[in-house]
C-alpha cells in the first residue's frame, strides 16, 4: 500500500485508538496515512497474496493486516504471511514473512522505517516488490546485505514456506496461477497435473480387471501403483482388456 507520513499534532496515539478500516498505521505512537491502491498496484497485491496463501505450509495469510508489536506501533504489510489465530482484530508481534509492494509515489524512507521495524520485532524476510523500472524483488533480512531477485528467479523462505516462489509470481498473474496451482494440488495429496492423469491411469487398470474378475496379488498391485512411466500404465490399461489372467498384464511392453 501506498503510505505517506501524516502530520497530526494530536499524536502520540496508541493502537487501541485505532479501529479496523482506518487507513492509518502508526510508527511509535505517530500517525502515518495509507493511501488506497490503483489498479495496478492492487492486482499485483492480489497475484502475489494468492501464490504465497495456497503454500501447502502456510495457515494464514492475509493482505494489509494489522500487526502490532508493541501499544504505539501499528503496521499492516501489503501481504503477511503468519501462524494462524483465533484473535480478533489486530494481530500481536509481526509476520515472519510480510511482502511490499512499491510504486509511483512511494514514500522511500517511510518504506525503509516499516522495513525496519518489521525487522527490528521479529520478522524474517521483507520482500519489496519494484513496481517502477525493471520488475525486481529486495530480500531483506536482520542483519544481513539486501539481495536483489529478478526474472527468473527463486525466492525462498525455509520453514515459512515449503515451495520456492518464482519471482514473477508476487506481480504476474499467470505466473501466479501456475504457482497456485501447484500448490492447491499438493494441499489435495498431488505433486502435479501429470500425476493426478497417473493415478487416474492406475485406477482405471484396477477397476477393468475387478471389473473382469481378475485379481492381483499384493505384489502385482503394488507393482501397478508404484509405477510412475505413463506409457506403461497406458500400456497396461490397454492388456487389462484382453489378458486372461493378471500375469499376462506384465508381459506388454510399453
Amino acid at each position: 500500500m501506498a503510505s505517506q507520513p501524516y502530520a497530526n499534532t494530536q499524536g502520540p496515539f496508541r493502537v487501541e485508538q485505532l479501529r479496523e478500516g482506518d487507513r492509518y498505521e502508526l510508527s511509535q505512537g505517530h500517525p502515518i496515512y495509507c493511501a488506497p491502491s490503483g489498479r495496478d498496484h492492487a492486482g499485483r497485491n492480489l497475484a502475489g497474496g494468492g501464490a504465497l496463501e495456497t503454500d501447502p505450509d502456510v495457515e494464514w495469510a492475509g493482505v494489509d493486516a494489522g500487526f502490532t508489536p508493541e501499544s504505539g506501533t501499528l503496521r499492516a504489510p501489503d501481504v503477511a504471511v503468519a501462524a494462524a489465530g483465533k484473535e480478533r482484530g489486530w494481530i500481536p508481534g509481526v509476520p515472519p514473512l510480510a511482502v511490499e509492494y512499491a510504486g509511483s509515489g512511494q514514500d522511500e524512507q517511510e518504506l525503509e522505517d516499516k522495513i525496519s521495524e518489521l525487522l527490528a520485532h521479529g520478522t524474517q524476510q521483507v520482500w519489496v516488490v519494484r513496481l517502477v523500472g525493471p520488475r525486481r524483488v529486495e530480500v531483506r533480512q536482520p542483519n544481513q546485505a539486501m539481495r536483489v531477485l529478478g526474472p527468473g528467479d527463486l525466492l525462498r523462505a525455509p520453514g515459512i514456506l515449503r515451495n520456492p516462489v518464482p519471482v514473477e509470481a508476487l506481480y504476474d498473474r499467470d505466473a501466479s496461477h501456475a504457482v497456485m496451482l501447484r500448490n492447491l494440488l499438493q494441499r489435495a495429496g498431488y505433486e502435479s497435473v501429470e500425476a493426478i492423469r497417473m493415478q487416474e491411469l492406475i485406477e482405471s487398470i484396477l477397476d477393468l480387471l475387478a471389473d473382469r474378475g481378475l485379481w492381483l496379488d499384493d505384489r502385482q498391485r503394488a507393482r501397478i501403483e508404484t509405477c510412475r512411466d505413463r506409457a506403461q500404465l497406458k500400456a497396461w490399461l490397454l492388456a487389462a482388456a484382453r489378458a486372461s489372467n493378471p500375469a499376462d498384464l506384465f508381459d506388454t511392453p510399453a
